[in-house]
């Protein structure tokens, strides 16, 4: 073995054993964030753990982290990851899709999650520290749409106007997960909200997203009971009659891509993570599911493979407008890095296909 293939594998071997994830004790409230990685990951020094912050490679509650001082709360869940996140999303990522005085549908990028921790939401005075979420990006696009500032700075204020417009508001009714791209929809006003979420709660919108999925799958309609704690701490499908929440998912395979499937999933009901409990307990586990990984198998395939993120995009959104009463239909293309994670497989030579 040659000194530079050592030291690649011993450099990886070294960046394996320093993953992992925590919840903070109520002892180690309020610690900095570094400390807390020296504490949990002793073989760290101060300078390391710092270049892990900046890295990249931290996040608190599932949002990315850049603060090496700041300071965490009992119950913050803490992630180490193997390779660094992309650079974190910002309001110019944010595409709108349509807008009205009662509501707002976007294209969601991934890397953001949909609406803040209800945790964070508490600590007002830190949340510079965090992440913006969608929630908070969506009014700024919205404003420098419908309010932009009038005049160059100098007049703004040498007439004491306000140089950034009052915020509208937004109301999530829905969320998508933090890697998952796509459509989502926000309410403008209390009353749209409110009738938004009466559709969503009974299952009358229309919502596909497109996932590649591991194996040769076929088309096949999953019912199952989810629950949010299985009996290991984690959500999944239970076989107990009357526990857990009516699931439905219809699977069509569009597809075949060597050892993986693109597939479509038409939701029939909208449980949390809903797509990918159904497909990685048929065997089938999105690229990319760090979380519902599937077998030892599913994880070789997926550090084989390399997928940039979860291969999950909300392709279209369907709903009956809140105070019209007009029924919308939007979809969405695959976002770039999935396109090219296509690509990738579909240039693969066939003697590297293998079924999942």
């Amino acid at each position: 073995m040659s000194k530079r293939k050592h030291r690649r594998e011993s450099s990886a071997r070294r960046d394996a054993d320093i993953t992992g994830t925590w919840h903070v004790e109520p002892s180690e409230a309020t610690w900095m964030l570094e400390r807390l990685l020296r504490a949990r990951l002793p073989q760290l020094s101060w300078a390391q753990a710092r270049k892990l912050v900046a890295g990249r490679r931290v996040l608190i509650n599932g949002n990315l982290c850049l603060e090496n001082q700041r300071r965490v709360q009992s119950g913050d869940v803490i992630k180490v990851v193997l390779h660094s996140l992309p650079p974190l999303p910002t309001a110019a990522d944010v595409e709108l899709v349509f807008l009205d005085e009662h509501l707002v549908v976007v294209d969601k990028p991934p890397g953001i999650t949909s609406v803040r921790h209800p945790h964070e939401r508490r600590e007002r005075g830190r949340r510079q520290q965090f992440q913006k979420t969608l929630d908070e990006l969506v009014p700024e696009v919205i404003s420098r749409l419908e309010r932009p500032a009038q005049g160059p700075p100098s007049t703004r204020r040498r007439y004491g106007t306000k140089s950034f417009p009052s915020r509208p508001r937004v109301y999530p009714v829905h969320r998508l997960d933090r890697d998952t791209s796509g459509l989502m929809v926000f309410a403008r006003t209390s009353a749209a909200a409110e009738r938004l979420t009466e559709q969503f709660r009974l299952h009358s919108t229309r919502r596909a997203y497109q996932a590649i999925v591991h194996g040769r799958i076929q088309a096949q309609r999953i019912e199952t009971q989810l629950v949010r704690d299985r009996g290991d701490g984690r959500r999944g499908s239970v076989a107990e009659e009357g526990v857990g929440k009516r699931s439905i998912t219809h699977v069509r395979p569009l597809r075949r891509l060597g050892p993986v499937t693109l597939v479509e999933c038409r939701l029939e009901t909208g449980r949390t993570h809903q797509i990918r409990i159904h497909l990685s307990e048929a065997g089938h586990p999105l690229c990319g599911d760090n979380k519902y990984p599937g077998s030892a198998e599913s994880r070789r395939l997926d550090e084989l493979l390399r997928p940039p993120r979860l291969a999950l995009h909300a392709v279209h959104l369907g709903f009956m407008h809140p105070i019209t009463g007009r029924v919308l239909k939007f979809q969405s293309s695959l976002p770039p890095d999935l396109q090219q994670f296509i690509r990738r497989l579909s240039s693969q030579p066939p003697g590297s296909n293998t079924d999942g």
